[in-house]
């Protein structure tokens, strides 16, 4: 894979983080609200209307979710923009420690408190972010013939 074309990946799943975590803490406010309680639900299969984005506790956990995505992205927005194309190596293992040191505790936990089917997302959204740096570091040590 080309750097270009993992740059532009890369800013991608930034730029769906960003989105993800404003149509969080926006769901606080308006319709997208629906959305969420939909997702809830399906986290924690089976689909049974019992989780949604109601109570106090939940609402102000999704307000820190949907500020620490909005973070996460727009901190690999400037890893990509900045660091990546000078030295793809850095900046490839700092995004890699992101979203693993993300990935781990997260999909744990969702585990433990029966939300086993969060996984799936995560991993979907991990891959975003991992696939493009190891393909293109695997395209950089491939001998050329």
């Amino acid at each position: 894979m080309t750097q270009e074309t993992t740059i532009r990946l890369l800013k991608l799943a930034a730029f769906g983080s960003v989105c993800f975590g404003l149509a969080l803490v926006l769901a606080l406010i308006t319709p997208l609200r629906g959305v969420f309680d939909i997702f809830f639900d399906l986290v924690h299969y089976p689909l049974d209307g019992q989780q949604t984005l109601t109570s106090d506790s939940g609402r102000v956990l999704a307000a820190i979710t949907g500020g620490l995505m909005v973070g996460l992205g727009a901190i690999v927005w400037r890893i990509v923009q900045d660091i990546y194309p000078q030295d793809p190596a850095t900046g490839g293992r700092i995004i890699l420690l992101g979203v693993w040191t993300w990935y781990l505790p997260d999909s744990f936990g969702s585990v433990m408190v029966g939300a086993w089917f969060n996984v799936v997302p995560n991993t979907v959204f991990l891959a975003l972010f991992v696939l493009p740096i190891l393909l293109h570091s695997h395209s950089q040590r491939a001998p050329e013939g």
